[in-house]
């Protein structure tokens, strides 16, 4: 019996881009012109990407991402790229018209505004560069995601079986032990791992008594049905509805932080949400949300973590040269012969009655191009025989010797 994914719209991970309901503790983000563009961008980035791996995605019932974690891992990657990479990485990510210096100062600013911005909600947001201890890194790639994105570079035995460990030590330890791991092996052939990790825990700004918690019918699928423990409040919440889907806010902390659940109406499927999910929809769903109304919200408690490996949909967005042998990443080493390896995302969410704790890590894996296998010679330079044969019967219908190929006769 296949449950209804639950589909957690959430604009840089979570909105902050509606100002509803403001209480006297709320803050603003206060952005630059250009950090305004690249959040444009960003949640232009999350919607397509979002889509992609909704329509994809055949294996796990429940999904869920954080396009904030899978651009950053990209963005640091991109400090790497050059020429046709570099214009690449910049389609998929939507940052083009924007310099690199524009995109690496917009991404620290909005990142160290989400970190300040509600001291209700706990958001931490963790970069990482691990290298093999025998590759040469370029000063500048270092430099660059160690100021702009306070990435941890660390050289690693990539041969020693520690290394895995400390690479996964790490995930566990920005996401507070709710991903334990994001690397199975290293290949002799991958020589750097750029990691993003973003930890969010916010209370709801009114809690759900669990004590109201009670089974209830959720239907899966038309003429399924199975038993969920569902959350319940009577609220007066800013909502929405129209010929698509009915819609509220909840709110954490102070308000700054807000989960907005997007019911499809019963004439449609959430199929039919996605389809229509962009930053132009997103941008009047949001603007709908002004009104508040007396809502009876049952909404049931989940659980549940999601991986998988972005390689096809970052391609089908448009980085396809970034993981074959013609990539170029002398950003990273002047050397080049480097490509992305492959690009995995896990996530994990749990929503109860107290709140929502969330997790996400990205890795870009670096790999060495695969050189051509080595070639058996085979100089047909000094006399030789020739045969000409039937496949089926073996029969050989020619056989000749060459001593000088001039010869005509």
């Amino acid at each position: 019996m296949k449950k209804t994914m639950q589909l957690v719209l959430i604009s840089v991970f979570f909105c902050t881009a509606c100002d509803l309901n403001k209480t006297v503790d709320e803050r603003e983000i206060n952005i630059t012109e250009k950090t305004a563009r690249l959040l444009e961008v960003e949640n232009d980035f999350g919607f397509e990407l979002f889509r992609l791996v909704y329509g994809a995605e055949k294996e796990h019932e429940n999904m869920m991402l954080s396009p904030l974690s899978v651009s950053l891992a990209l963005a640091m990657t991109y400090n790497g790229a050059n020429g046709e990479t570099k214009t690449a990485m910049e389609k998929t990510l939507k940052v083009y018209g924007l310099s690199p210096d524009d995109i690496n100062k917009s991404y620290f600013d909005l990142v160290n505004a989400l970190k300040s911005l509600d001291q209700k909600v706990l958001l931490e947001i963790a970069n990482a560069i691990f290298y093999r201890n025998d590759f040469a890194v370029e000063n500048n790639f270092v430099n660059t995601n160690r100021h702009y994105y306070n990435a941890e570079i660390s050289a690693l035995d990539f041969n020693s079986p520690q290394a895995v460990i400390t690479v996964n030590s790490w995930v566990a330890e920005k996401t507070h032990d709710k991903i334990k791991t994001i690397l199975d092996r290293i290949t002799p052939q991958q020589v750097m791992f750029l990691l993003n990790a973003i930890y969010f825990k916010g209370t709801w700004t009114k809690e759900f008594n669990s004590k109201s918690t009670e089974l209830q019918t959720f239907y899966s699928d038309p003429g399924s049905s199975i038993q969920t423990e569902n959350m319940q409040r009577a609220d007066t919440l800013p909502y929405t509805s129209n010929n698509l889907f009915s819609a509220v806010q909840l709110s954490y902390g102070k308000g700054s932080y807000n989960m907005y659940v997007f019911l499809p109406n019963k004439d449609k499927k959430l199929q039919d949400i996605v389809d229509n999910l962009d930053a132009y929809n997103w941008e009047a769903w949001m603007k709908s949300f002004s009104v508040t109304q007396n809502v009876d919200i049952r909404f049931p408690k989940f659980k549940y973590g999601y991986e998988i490996k972005l390689n096809d949909i970052l391609t089908e967005m448009g980085m396809g040269v970034a993981f074959t042998g013609t990539a170029d990443f002398t950003g990273i080493n002047r050397g080049g012969n480097l490509n992305i390896d492959y690009v995995k995302h896990k996530s994990f969410i749990e929503v109860n009655e107290e709140g929502t704790e969330a997790a996400a890590v990205t890795i870009v894996a670096i790999e060495k191009t695969m050189a051509d296998p080595p070639k058996t010679p085979f100089h047909v330079n000094r006399p030789f025989l020739y045969v000409i044969t039937e496949k089926s019967t073996g029969a050989v219908l020619f056989m000749g010797t060459v001593k000088n190929p001039l010869k005509s006769e």
